[in-house]
């Protein structure tokens, strides 16, 4: 496997311009507990993506229960089945009952529509996905959640960096939330961050994340342990020093996708919407294989028959794992448009390490399938 190409790789700036940070945490012996490369990783995190307040995480799965018990939300939360599992999964660890809603063919998010008609006595949030790092319609969004005197969690985890109408999408909602996992375009590793907009939020966050401590004898709130390492933080920092032109290499990959792929009969790429700068966090294309010759489970086959390890983002849904299926809301009736789009998705690999003849062995895959 060692000549497969993975759908994603991790950004990993040069070892030795990490072993300074390594030493400075050696000697001063921090490890944890807000040392100083985390509070300047908040610090320059929020600057760097045009947010008030940045509580750094251990992962962005802890950030996200963490975001719902911030907001003291209960009973019903209306959210996508197309996400990662984590999404729902947040709900159930804080026993919260997810209500899924169908989603907007064009952008994969949440449809606005679906959301007012799912809203029940019940209903105390709406937790919309940014799927890919495209923005939600967070207007529309907003105004149901005025209306109705709902909370807004948004799972940023894609949109590290996405700017809508030269404003950070982070800064809509309530909260947002962020994964530096991995496999995302900017990682520490494993790691997340919740976004607030206001200091009393930020502080209640950052009592949760470390067990509720205000002091040495003082619990606010039944924390968890959320806190991120200096490790991390550290790696982090030295992230942004690469991140831009980590992000101009996938747009440069992703552009190069859409010239050869735009004109081919029976595939779909991602539309960016006007106003939008996106982070090309992703590359996923939609196959109809009723006009393309070969289905999308087929032309997975295919690529993993070469080793290159696309990957079916999001299938199966949410609502098809066990422990969801029989809720109402997952009736696949009521789900037509996550239903197709999952059934026709393949995501591509972008990286900035992706050479260009390994791209072109990526498309020339693709093309010699047509019709097959």
């Amino acid at each position: 496997m060692s000549n497969s190409i993975p759908v994603t790789s991790p950004l990993l700036p040069p070892l030795e311009e990490f072993m300074p940070f390594l030493e400075e945490i050696w000697a001063s012996k921090r490890l944890t507990n807000g040392g100083p490369f985390h509070e300047q990783l908040e610090a320059a995190l929020a600057e760097h993506l045009g947010v008030e307040h940045v509580c750094l995480f251990s992962n962005g799965t802890l950030a996200l229960v963490t975001a719902l018990q911030a907001l003291r939300v209960t009973g019903e939360v209306i959210t996508t089945p197309y996400s990662f599992v984590a999404t729902a999964h947040s709900l159930l660890w804080n026993s919260l009952k997810p209500v899924f809603v169908d989603i907007d063919p064009l952008t994969n998010n949440l449809d606005p529509k679906r959301i007012e008609e799912a809203i029940t006595p019940a209903t105390t949030a709406i937790l919309p996905v940014h799927c890919y790092g495209i923005p939600c319609d967070v207007d529309a969004i907003q105004k149901i959640a005025d209306t109705y005197g709902l909370k807004v969690i948004y799972d940023a985890a894609h949109a590290f960096g996405v700017q809508h109408n030269g404003t950070s999408v982070l800064n809509h909602g309530d909260l947002s939330v962020l994964s530096f996992h991995a496999t995302k375009v900017f990682n520490t590793f494993e790691g997340g961050a919740i976004i607030c907009h206001d200091r009393k939020t930020k502080q209640r966050i950052d009592y949760l994340k470390n067990f509720g401590f205000a002091d040495e004898v003082t619990i606010m709130a039944p924390g968890i342990n959320g806190k991120m390492n200096e490790i991390q933080a550290a790696f982090g920092m030295l992230q942004l020093r690469h991140i831009d032109s980590a992000l101009q290499s996938r747009k440069r990959l992703f552009d190069r996708y859409a010239r050869a792929l735009a004109d081919v009969p029976g595939i779909t790429l991602l539309e960016q919407p006007a106003g939008v700068d996106w982070n090309y966090a992703y590359c996923p294309i939609f196959i109809d294989g009723s006009r393309f010759g070969v289905n999308r489970d087929e032309m997975y086959n295919r690529y993993r028959a070469r080793d290159v390890l696309v990957r079916r983002y999001f299938y199966p849904l949410i609502t098809e794992f066990p422990m969801y299926r029989s809720l109402p809301s997952s009736d696949a009736a009521k789900l037509t448009h996550a239903h197709l789009i999952s059934s026709r998705v393949l995501c591509l690999p972008i990286y900035p390490d992706l050479t260009d003849e390994q791209q072109d062995s990526i498309i020339d895959i693709l093309l010699s399938a047509r019709g097959a």
